[in-house]
């Protein structure tokens, strides 16, 4: 049985982790506000992007004959998968079901005979994947040096560095696998295809009721210019959901944290007064037997 000076040092101990993590679910608390109104602010412009791209296509025909980042190659044996995560840990499962989204997929695609590449964000992702995966990784990109929730510039070279290599002919069809943020309590990891352009199944249609648009220049001169952008405004939509899912995984974590140590704190402080009272009664039991001694 611990000493009284033990059970002591333990309360204080666990008092001082709780007043850590109390400021930490405080801190989580502010910048998840910031990081879900820049989320739900991004997500009008890119579902409407989504919307201009899968319109477009569509008037192409099957795209067979459209820009290469629409089309693409004419092959599926190369796959990228682009995994999203955060840079920081103590946000509870929030990284951890992101990677097991990116595990299953990337199985599944080895499993049929496919050629893996890895190109993570964010340095949780890359240090879980690296234990199985690490000879398939081509990249990583670092987050650290990214302040609040702009995200434009990490997003465009992101888009940028991904759009070469495909032009560089290193793959055939990328994945990006990041967790859409859906409230406080639920953020849901997904996998999205960048490339070729395929816009997400929950995209707006947009009615033409029945009108027929002549364009100029072509659809395909559009789509030149409109593809990189769209695929750099997706990258983009998914860190600001990943980042306030994070914030939000944080905060819940934090939370539980603090109950958690509210209730070892009260276990241990029983402890110590039910130690506390039976060397009190030893003690007195050792003065009256001592005194009925005399």
């Amino acid at each position: 049985m611990p000493s009284l000076k033990d059970l002591k040092n333990r309360i204080s101990s666990v008092k001082s982790t709780r007043k850590i993590t109390k400021a930490m679910q405080m801190v989580a608390a502010a910048k998840l506000k910031r990081a879900q109104d820049a989320a739900a602010a991004s997500r009008p412009y890119a579902q409407r992007m989504s919307a201009v791209v899968a319109n477009l296509a569509s008037s192409m025909g099957d795209g067979s004959t459209g820009p290469k980042l629409l089309s693409g190659t004419g092959s599926d044996q190369t796959h990228l998968v682009v995994v999203m995560t955060s840079e920081r840990g103590l946000a509870g499962g929030f990284n951890t079901y992101v990677v097991k989204e990116a595990r299953t997929l990337i199985r599944r695609l080895v499993g049929e005979g496919k050629t893996v590449r890895i190109l993570t964000v964010g340095k949780k992702g890359r240090e879980q994947l690296k234990r199985d995966y690490a000879e398939f990784f081509v990249g990583h990109v670092d987050l650290s040096d990214v302040r609040g929730n702009d995200y434009t510039e990490a997003g465009i070279g992101l888009g940028k560095d991904i759009t070469t290599r495909f032009e560089d002919g290193e793959f055939d069809v990328a994945t990006l696998v990041y967790s859409q943020f859906k409230n406080v309590i639920s953020q849901v990891p997904v996998a999205q295809q960048l490339i070729p352009a395929k816009a997400p199944d929950d995209a707006p249609v947009i009615d033409l009721k029945g009108a027929i648009y002549i364009y100029e220049p072509s659809q395909e001169e559009i789509l030149e210019t409109l593809l990189p952008r769209y695929i750099n405004t997706q990258l983009i939509s998914a860190m600001l959901e990943s980042g306030a899912g994070e914030q939000a995984a944080r905060m819940t974590a934090m939370d539980n944290a603090t109950r958690n140590a509210g209730d070892m704190i009260d276990d241990l402080s029983l402890q110590y007064n039910r130690a506390r009272q039976a060397q009190i009664t030893k003690e007195l039991i050792e003065i009256i037997s001592g005194a009925e001694a005399l």
